[in-house]
């Protein structure tokens, strides 16, 4: 059925929100029999709450085409918490103002959202979908999550960059550096590039695995006593066995 489009950001902005923003747009035009008009959402869902929605597809060429080098997001993002009251409420706002399709980006809380839009608004006949973005890579179903590979490569950089400042003196150091991803370890492994360019921690300890106190100990021993440093990658949710955090975190079951 004809209908607008709007797009929703959910999350932590990344370089790929509005690169992945732009490409809906694009697409978005070659349908215009279908879609009347592609919107932004502006402060995420909380935006559509707000009726707060601006016309993107009207916007000249050139500046639409800045979106694909613009990092963080043009049209504002939200970790607004949802009851399941509110979703009803969306649908009726939805429909009201004529959006007969609904695109959201984010990551698993974005998705989780998502999903439960699309429920909610299928009697509506308005069908809403995803656009995966996260830096963690753990969106199941998805081939690749935008997001993920320049998280990467700021991790490789950084690292790179602290083992030189770690290494221009002869003096004795240890370096641990804590990496993002609570369940899941593909940023913190991918400190192992700057590993494999000559300049990268010497351990890696992923969330998957259980940590071994004695055994980290140990092994940063002996690394030490061999070169007189030793570099460590951590993932924010490294966990001992009976599945506490190591950092002792009381996790939240909010953002």
């Amino acid at each position: 059925m004809p209908g607008k489009l709007l797009i929703i950001h959910g999350g932590g902005p990344t370089c790929v929100l509005n690169a992945s923003t732009y490409g809906a747009i694009e697409e978005a035009k070659k349908h215009p029999e279908q879609i009347q008009g592609v919107y932004g959402c502006m402060g995420g869902v909380a935006g559509v709450l707000r009726r707060d929605f601006r016309r993107m597809d009207t916007l000249p060429q050139e500046r639409l085409s800045l979106l694909m080098q613009t990092p963080g997001t043009v049209i504002g993002s939200s970790r607004h918490p949802l009851e399941e009251a509110d979703y009803p409420k969306l649908m009726k706002i939805l429909k009201e103002e004529g959006f007969g399709y609904v695109l959201m980006s984010g990551g698993n809380g974005t998705m989780d959202t998502c999903g439960k839009l699309n429920r909610a608004c299928k009697e509506a006949g308005i069908l809403v979908n995803g656009i995966p973005k996260t830096i963690d890579n753990d969106l199941n179903g998805t081939d690749h999550c935008p997001g993920f590979a320049s998280a990467a490569k700021f991790i490789a950089t950084t690292c790179m960059e602290v083992h030189r400042d770690a290494h221009v003196y002869d003096t004795g150091m240890v370096t641990v550096i804590e990496i993002m991803g609570r369940h899941a370890g593909w940023l913190a492994g991918s400190a192992a590039l700057a590993t494999w360019a000559g300049f990268g921690p010497d351990l890696v300890y992923l969330p998957e695995v259980d940590f071994d106190m004695s055994k980290f100990i140990s092994d940063v021993k002996e690394i030490y006593s061999k070169t007189g440093k030793c570099m460590v990658a951590v993932s924010e949710g490294i966990h001992y066995s009976d599945g506490s955090f190591v950092s002792e975190a009381k996790t939240s079951a909010t953002d």
